[in-house]
């Protein structure tokens, strides 16, 4: 660093106030619920997809959600004009987990099981002998309307047991390779345990005609009748009726309100810091809820105030999408027409008529795709390509991949490395080795999709999709610090280079200077 360049300062508390969004953000649904309450807390102004954005205004903040797993923010400066850029921080809402499958109730060997589905690419033998419970959102009725509500049971309610040593003692040579239909199955009950608290008070072999015509009254035939076909529809049901009963109390709702969901399987213990110094975060979901909540914090806090977009020309966003882990290809990810239709209906919002003003919106705007990047591991350094190994305390990590699984090539290194060092922020870099398949994220697909710009970073990390991971407190605050750079200076750095818009060299003897006639 040079002798007179300034350094940017540590705020732990940046860490600790991501760690508190991460805990409350067991699922996209919660972490876009969390983002949107920073957001109106904040003074941004909530759209919908389903009206007209003609009402948008210069100086303006605004927010919308799609699917309430994907959520996108924007300000636009108070010299916007139709056409300029969008300057973008994206990143992702989603983590490998397992979620309920649309039949979850499961009996084995007398357990109560709950039949889950893998998604993403996790460490399952991680989610072994963990402290398991559910969240996600649940579509209940009430009245005429369906009404979609959020869930997230603390209590620790399921768990997948490992198999003792004595009855696995091959292990030692095979490794843990659990089969994922068979044994990462979560265990809720008992059978006899469950049946004895099942609230159901008609006998086990009664019939709707045996409860009419062997009660003692017409009032004991109505109680019978009741409670039989509650049992009938309780051994016809998907779901374990057990595990109804505690949705319904959570949401304070009848069961049969319940109409459907989508929940997850999640740690119920609580991210933390740690580590001798307090220097490390261990919590699930850092992939990629670190990157979601500093570029949310840095957008809102670099266009707080009432003269924060007087002089911005360009509008700020992030996106923060789902089913990343998944490839991004749904309505709702990256791989959708997310981005696109945002940069598309704000520009003509601004455009008086100008048809190409949402292409040249494009062609001016950056993006900084932001996913956490693998730290070096002490136990496995080999495992690193040995001239790029990115460290904790090193701020964020740039990602190369000359096969383009990422999307960051020298013009955009460049920028994003400039924006570090005018604050003092570091910076490293990242490549895998040749000799390895490489990961990629939604940089790739948002640059291939829109045709704008792009970097790829990440701050380091270990454990990544492990049910609990493990960063440095110091890194989350370069990152923040790196995202308000970003949100504060990018206008004024990009006017200094267009590598489309460079002078043609004096070369003799061009192109026109061939005859007509002469056939290549």
């Amino acid at each position: 660093m040079a002798k007179n360049q300034p350094k940017a300062t540590v705020d732990i508390n940046i860490a600790k106030a991501m760690l508190d969004y991460i805990n409350a953000s067991w699922t996209p649904y919660h972490a876009v619920e969390e983002a949107s309450r920073r957001l109106n807390a904040a003074g941004f102004e909530k759209l919908s997809e389903r009206q007209s954005w003609q009402g948008l205004k210069k100086g303006g903040r605004y927010y919308f959600t799609r699917n309430a797993s994907t959520i996108v923010a924007f300000a636009v400066g108070a010299n916007y004009e139709a056409g300029n850029g969008f300057h973008m921080v994206g990143a992702h809402t989603d983590s490998p987990c397992l979620k309920l499958k649309p039949h979850s109730k499961g009996v084995k060997a007398g357990f109560l099981t709950v039949n889950v589905e893998p998604y993403g690419g996790g460490l399952w033998h991680t989610w072994f002998d963990r402290d398991l419970s559910v969240a996600g959102r649940v579509l209940v009725r009430e009245q005429e309307r369906l009404v979609q509500k959020l869930v997230k049971v603390t209590k620790p309610i399921m768990r997948i047991p490992m198999l003792a040593i004595h009855l696995y003692r091959e292990i030692g040579e095979q490794g843990f390779k659990p089969n994922k239909q068979n044994h990462v199955v979560p265990i809720l009950a008992t059978a006899i345990k469950a049946a004895a608290n099942s609230g159901s008070k008609a006998s086990p072999g009664a019939n709707k005609a045996e409860a009419v015509q062997g009660s003692a009254s017409e009032t004991e035939a109505k109680v019978a009748l009741e409670a039989t076909n509650a049992k009938e529809k309780e051994a016809s049901d998907p779901h374990h009726p057990a595990l109804l009963r505690l949705l319904a109390s959570e949401l304070k709702c009848s069961t049969s309100d319940i109409v459907d969901f989508e929940l997850s399987v999640c740690d119920t213990q609580p991210g933390v810091i740690g580590g001798l110094e307090d220097e490390f975060l261990f919590v699930g979901r850092l992939d990629n809820l670190a990157m979601s909540y500093l570029s949310l914090r840095a957008l809102i806090d670099s266009t707080f105030g009432a003269d924060a977009l007087n002089d911005e020309t360009a509008i700020k966003a992030v996106a923060l999408f789902d089913h990343e882990e998944v490839g991004s290809a749904s309505a709702q990810g990256a791989g959708g027409p997310v981005m696109r239709d945002t940069i598309t209906r704000v520009s003509q919002a601004f455009s008086e008529g100008a048809v190409d003003a949402p292409v040249r919106a494009i062609q001016n705007s950056f993006l900084v795709s932001a996913d956490m990047a693998h730290a070096l591991h002490p136990n496995y350094a080999d495992k690193h390509e040995p001239d790029h190994k990115p460290q904790f305390h090193r701020g964020l990590v740039l990602k190369h991949n000359v096969n383009q699984r990422y999307a960051t090539n020298a013009v955009s290194a460049t920028l994003f490395r400039e924006l570090a060092k005018r604050r003092g922020i570091p910076t490293q870099e990242f490549c895998v080795r040749s000799d390895m398949a490489c990961g990629s994220t939604i940089g790739p697909i948002l640059a291939s999709g829109l045709g704008c710009r792009t970097v790829d970073v990440g701050a380091p990390q270990l454990s990544m999709h492990s049910i609990r991971e493990m960063c440095a407190l110091d890194d989350m605050s370069h990152a923040y610090n790196h995202f308000c750079a970003f949100f504060k200076d990018f206008s004024a750095l990009d006017a200094s280079i267009d590598v489309d818009d460079l002078p043609l060299p004096n070369i003799e003897g061009t192109i026109t200077d061939v005859p007509c006639n002469h056939v290549h």
